[in-house]
């Protein structure tokens, strides 16, 4: 199957290293469609596709805020610095943290990092509170408002 073949999927900062200017374009026409249905559906926040897809629909708001997703290479060793979107609470939440490769430094950038992360989100109408879990490790809990 050829990429433009292969239905859009949001970097979720489990994945491949995703970038290039065909990856842009696809990300602007896939958040361009989510400002869409929301008009349609008649709502400033999120619509019912991303409360049913959470994890998705962060994703796409934060790679459509141009802010780079973390990525793992073929052996699941985290080869890239960035965002990384998971469910949580049962998936009616998102966790979002930062995170880097092995000496990377992203827990020293985390705090500043994640502050982007909530401003954007929050801008779309998502809930995101920040906490701090073992070892001081930071993370956002994304929850849609309302």
């Amino acid at each position: 199957m050829t990429d433009a073949a292969r239905p859009f999927e949001p970097a979720t900062g489990d994945g491949p290293v995703v970038r290039g200017t065909e990856r842009a374009a696809a990300v602007r026409t896939a958040f361009d469609g989510l400002l869409n249905i929301r008009r349609v559906m008649g709502t400033s926040g999120p619509a019912e596709w991303e409360r049913l897809k959470p994890v998705r629909a962060v994703a796409l708001a934060l790679e459509a805020a141009g802010i780079e997703p973390s990525a793992v290479d073929g052996d699941g060793t985290r080869c890239a610095t960035g965002y990384r979107a998971s469910a949580e609470d049962g998936g009616r939440a998102v966790r979002v943290e930062w995170l880097g490769p092995p000496g990377s430094g992203a827990e020293y950038a985390a705090n500043e990092a994640l502050r982007r992360c909530a401003e954007a989100l929050r801008a779309l109408g998502w809930v995101a509170l920040e906490y701090r879990g073992p070892r001081r490790h930071h993370y956002l809990e994304v929850e849609p408002a309302g």
